[in-house]
């Protein structure tokens, strides 16, 4: 298997001289607890919000929940034309909020450094399309099996398979998954699609077939990008975001889905599990807004009804 990652990202001595240039501009450089309000002061809960009381009282009093998300997901998290954060996830979070009397505030961050982040208490939680796994519950590398941390606990809010796709020219060369060896799929590092690749790749290398060539890139957009411009032949990704970049790439020319979904999961939102107030009143926020029909409005504006859950479930993963 070859497994290519593109683009380095910036040094960590980089990332330390950006943050010295800003500080001589009086421009914030991280995302501390004292980070939540407007110039450091926080905003509180707003008057009447329901659920506010559930909520641990630091961020009660700050009125904000930092959201760790990789913000290039259409239509899971993405950034309109305006510059805007919007979807799927952000009017959950925001119907959630409502709940809550906080504002759910989503912050951008590479997939894979997310969970790390987390732990940095640089956010509260992380909403981005993230699968609830057993492996991410218990703090398991999927890749090589070793424990890398305490774990992470899971609100799930939605149910996704992983789906193929291909240049539409491109996409009737393959059936399904057992077609893939020896071809080359793009992917977003980190995630489900990822590992499943993997997984595939060595059933290729158990039969004795070819190795997938597995491209992984930062964000998902850089692995559409890739197989649009005939670098790769096939793209993989959780299917809401296979789904809508059919839809919409190149007004639903360029692309075409190959074969069916697999490996069907829930999304959850991820919290450390030292933080079961906050997810506990997560979860409560979330039957709310089921019981209310946010929920099931947000997901028939986004076109993802078939991923609807009927409760709120904490590590249901597998």
């Amino acid at each position: 298997m070859t497994v290519r990652i593109h683009p380095p990202r910036r040094s960590a001595t980089t990332a330390l001289l950006v943050c010295a240039a800003l500080a001589a501009t009086s421009v914030a450089c991280g995302n501390q607890r004292d980070d939540r309000g407007a110039a450091g002061k926080p905003k509180g809960t707003v008057a009447g919000a329901p659920l506010s009381d559930l909520l641990p009282a630091d961020i009660r009093s700050a009125g904000v929940i930092r959201v760790g998300s990789d913000i290039a997901y259409p239509p899971v998290e993405f950034k309109d034309a305006s510059g805007r954060t919007v979807g799927l996830d952000v009017d959950i979070a925001r119907a959630m909020g409502e709940q809550l009397g906080v504002e759910l505030r989503f912050q951008n961050g590479t997939f894979d450094t997310l969970v790390t982040g987390l732990r940095a208490d640089r956010y509260d939680i992380l909403m981005s399309a993230m699968n609830d796994t057993k492996d991410r519950q218990n703090g398991v590398d999927p890749v090589t099996g070793k424990k890398v941390g305490e774990g992470l606990d899971f609100v799930d809010y939605f149910n996704a398979g992983v789906s193929l796709y291909a240049r539409k020219q491109h996409a009737g060369t393959a059936k399904g998954w057992d077609d893939l060896c020896g071809r080359t799929v793009a992917v977003q590092r980190g995630a489900v699609a990822h590992n499943l690749l993997k997984t595939e790749d060595a059933e290729c290398a158990r039969s004795g077939r070819p190795a997938i060539d597995i491209e992984a890139f930062d964000t998902d957009a850089e692995a559409q990008m890739r197989v649009r411009s005939n670098g790769a032949d096939f793209g993989s990704s959780d299917f809401p975001a296979a789904a809508y970049a059919v839809k919409t790439s190149g007004g639903g020319e360029d692309l075409a889905l190959v074969g069916e979904q697999t490996g069907a999961l829930p999304y959850g939102i991820a919290v450390e599990k030292k933080d079961t107030r906050l997810r506990d009143a997560l979860a409560a926020a979330l039957d709310a807004i089921i019981a209310n029909g946010q929920y099931g409005d947000i997901l028939a504006k986004w076109g993802s009804q078939d991923g609807a859950v009927t409760k709120a479930v904490v590590n249901g993963g597998a």
